[in-house]
C-alpha cells in the first residue's frame, strides 16, 4: 500500500501499507462504533463518497485516488490479501488467504504460501504465477531506466510498470523462488527492508495480463519472467516486447470511463466484485463467491452513491438513501450530523491538506522566488476557517513527515527551519523578489470547497507581495496532477497509517507521488527503506523535513479531522482515519432485522 490521494484531496500510498503512525482521536468530536442487538446476514449497505471510479487499478499514479483505493480494498486490487490494517494501525494478517513469516533477518528473507482453495472471481486458481508477477509490478527488477532529475522522465533504459509507491525497499529483492506445487513464493533481500511485513504479492490475476501480452497461461508469463535479466541502468538493454505489452495494459488498461465491456478488468481476489457502475451516481459491489479468505462479509451487496457535496452527503443519509457517509468535516457538517437520528462517530485523520511547489516550473527555478510565494501563505487564516470550527484544539501543520500526534512531530519541529513560515511575511517576501512580479498558476480541485478556500486565500495574500496568480483549478485535478503543467498544486494525501515506504513514493526521484519533481533528498528517502535502526531512520527523516523547508518545498497546511455518518438500519460500523475510511472492517458490517 502508499499514500493515496483523497477524496477532494488525493491519498497517501506505499508498497503494501505506507505513511505515518497512528493518530489520536480528535477530542472535539465523539469516538466509537456503531452497535446494535439483531442484525441479518444478507442485504446491501450504500456509503456515499465523494470522487467517482477511474480506475479498476488503484496503485499506479493516475489511479491512486481515494475511490479507486476503496473499491480496491473491497475486491483485492488493494489490500485484504495477506494483511491489513486495523483502526489502530496496527498490522493484521489473514491467515485463511494465505500466510507469510520471516525466516531470515540476514539475509531478509520472507516466505508467502496461498492457501489451496484461493481462487479468483472467475474461478481460476490464485497462484505462485500471481505473486511473481505481484513482485514483478512492485519491486522494479527488471527495470533499467534512468530518470531526468529535473523533469522526472525516462531518459534512458525502460521502466515496465509504474507502482504509486515506488520501488524503494522492494528493488532489493532477488527474483523469487517458487515452491513445487506453485503456491509459495520465498522473497530474499539484498538488504534490509524496513517494511517488509506490509508488502503484498497479490495484485493483478496473472491469467488477465497473460493473456493481454498474447501468452496463453499465466505459467507462461512466469517462465519470461524468470528468464529476463534484472534491469541494468548502466547497460539498459532494448525493452522486452512481450513484458512490455502486459506492463502497458497493467498501467493503463483498468481505467475506465464506463463500465468495463471487456470482463477481464473485473477479475478479482477480494470478497468482492465490481457488478456495475453508472458514472457520477454509482458504483455496485457484489459478493465474490468464489472467495475463501478470512474477511468474508456479512452483507451481499455493497452499493458506492458519488455524492461530492456535504450537505448532500448528510441529506442523503437522513432521508435513508444512504446508510454510510464520510463527508468532509466542517462545523455545518457535524452540526447537520448531529441534528438527525444518526450515529456520529469522529476522529483525527492520518491525512494533512498542503501546498506543493512546482521545482520544473520555471518560475520556481530561483530559490528566493520559492521563499517569497511560501512566505505569503496564510496558513493561521486558512486553519481557522476551515478546520478550528470542527476542532478548536487544531494547529497549523508544521512537518512535511509526522503529524502532531506523533511522538516525533515536536522534536523535528524544533529543527526542521518551519519557523521561518509560522507568520505572513508581506515585506520580506517583496524584498526577495526586489520588485519582479511572478506569474503562478494553482492546480486544486474546483469541486472541494475547501481547496476553493484555501486558493482564494492564498491569491488573495501572494498578490499583497506582487504575485500574479492564476485560477489553473480543475474538477479532473488529479489526472493533471502528474503532468506538472502548473507551478503549484493544492491537495492532500492519506495515508494507511503503518510503515514509511510514503517517504520515498514522495521524494525519490520517481517516486509514484513526487509530482512537483522534488529530487534533492532522493538518497535519503531511498535510504529510509533499508534502515531497520528505529533512532537511525529518525535522523534521516527529520533530515527531510528540514531540507523540504529549506529548499522552499512547499508547506504542510494542516491535519483533517474525520466524520462518519452511520444509519440506525447498519451495525459494525467503527471509526478509521486512514485511506480506507469506513470500508476498514466492512466484514464486520450486517444489516438490521427488520431495517
Amino acid at each position: 500500500m502508499h499514500i493515496r490521494k483523497s477524496r477532494a484531496r488525493h491519498a497517501i500510498t506505499a508498497v503494501a501499507v505506507a505513511g505515518v503512525a497512528a493518530l489520536a482521536l480528535s477530542a472535539c468530536t465523539t469516538s466509537g462504533s456503531t452497535s446494535g442487538s439483531t442484525a441479518a446476514t444478507g442485504g446491501t449497505v450504500t456509503v456515499a463518497v465523494v470522487n467517482d471510479l477511474t480506475s479498476l487499478n488503484p496503485s499506479t499514479p493516475q489511479g491512486n485516488v481515494d475511490t479507486n483505493g476503496q473499491v480496491g480494498y473491497l475486491n483485492g486490487a488493494y489490500g485484504s490479501g495477506f494483511q491489513y490494517i486495523d483502526d489502530n494501525y496496527k498490522i493484521v494478517h489473514d491467515d485463511k488467504f494465505g500466510t507469510f513469516e520471516k525466516t531470515s533477518d540476514d539475509p531478509l528473507t520472507v516466505k508467502y504460501t496461498l492457501n489451496k482453495a484461493d481462487k479468483w472471481s472467475d474461478g481460476e486458481p490464485v497462484t505462485a504465477d500471481d505473486m511473481i508477477l505481484g513482485w514483478a509490478m512492485q519491486s522494479g527488477y527488471y527495470d533499467s531506466a534512468t530518470f531526468d532529475q529535473a523533469t522526472g522522465e525516462v531518459t534512458s533504459g525502460t521502466q515496465y510498470f509504474t507502482p504509486a509507491a515506488g520501488t524503494a525497499g522492494i528493488d532489493q529483492t532477488a527474483y523469487p523462488a517458487v515452491s513445487d506445487d506453485n503456491r509459495t513464493i520465498t522473497l530474499t533481500y539484498a538488504k534490509p527492508f524496513v517494511d517488509w511485513e506490509l508488502f503484498n504479492p497479490i495484485a493483478l490475476p496473472a491469467h488477465v495480463l497473460a493473456k493481454k501480452a498474447g501468452l496463453s497461461s499465466p505459467a507462461d508469463l512466469t517462465k519470461l519472467l524468470k528468464g529476463l535479466p534484472k534491469g541494468d541502468k548502466a547497460a539498459p538493454t532494448a525493452p522486452d516486447a512481450t513484458l512490455k505489452k502486459a506492463a502497458d495494459f497493467a498501467n493503463t488498461g483498468y481505467d475506465i470511463t464506463a463500465f468495463p465491456t471487456d470482463k477481464d478488468l473485473l477479475v478479482a481476489s477480494g470478497p468482492f466484485v465490481v457488478s456495475g457502475w453508472t458514472p457520477g451516481q454509482s458504483i455496485t459491489m457484489v459478493k465474490n463467491k468464489y472467495y475463501a479468505g478470512g474477511l468474508k462479509p456479512k452483507v451481499d451487496k455493497v452499493v458506492f452513491r458519488i455524492i461530492p457535496d456535504s450537505n448532500a452527503q448528510v441529506t442523503a443519509l437522513q432521508n435513508g438513501e444512504v446508510d454510510i457517509i464520510n463527508p468532509q468535516a466542517s462545523a455545518d457538517t457535524l452540526t447537520a450530523l448531529k441534528a438527525t437520528s444518526a450515529t456520529v462517530l469522529a476522529g483525527d485523520q492520518v491525512s494533512y491538506d498542503h501546498l506543493d511547489l512546482n521545482f520544473g516550473a520555471p518560475v520556481f527555478q530561483d530559490p528566493k522566488v520559492r521563499e517569497a510565494f511560501l512566505k505569503t501563505v496564510p496558513r493561521q487564516q486558512i486553519l481557522d476557517s476551515i478546520v478550528t470550527p470542527v476542532n478548536p484544539k487544531a494547529e497549523v501543520l508544521n512537518s512535511q513527515i509526522w503529524l502532531p500526534s506523533q511522538d516525533e512531530y515536536a522534536a523535528s519541529v524544533k529543527q526542521n527551519g518551519s519557523d521561518k513560515f509560522d507568520k505572513v511575511d508581506i515585506d520580506g517576501a517583496k524584498a526577495l523578489l526586489a520588485g519582479a512580479t511572478p506569474t503562478v498558476r494553482i492546480l486544486y480541485n474546483t469541486n472541494n470547497p475547501n481547496r476553493v478556500d484555501e486558493f482564494q486565500a492564498i491569491s488573495a495574500s501572494a498578490a499583497k507581495a506582487g504575485f500574479k496568480v492564476v485560477d489553473a483549478g480543475s474538477p479532473d485535478w488529479s489526472k493533471l496532477l502528474p503532468g506538472g503543467n502548473y507551478d503549484a498544486s493544492l491537495f492532500g494525501w492519506i495515508s494507511p497509517g503503518a510503515g514509511t515506504t510514503m517517504i520515498p513514493q514522495l521524494f525519490a526521484t520517481g517516486g509514484g507521488g513526487n509530482n512537483n519533481r522534488y529530487n534533492a533528498m532522493n538518497d535519503v528517502a531511498v535510504k529510509t527503506q533499508t534502515t531497520v535502526d528505529k533512532d537511525e531512520l529518525i535522523t534521516l527523516e527529520q533530515q527531510i523535513d528540514k531540507a523540504t523547508f529549506a529548499d522552499g518545498y512547499g508547506l504542510p497546511l494542516f491535519q483533517l479531522p474525520g466524520i462518519f455518518g452511520v444509519s440506525a438500519r447498519v451495525d459494525g460500523v467503527k471509526y478509521m482515519g486512514n485511506q480506507t475510511g469506513p470500508f476498514w472492517n466492512f466484514w464486520e458490517w450486517s444489516v438490521k432485522s427488520g431495517k
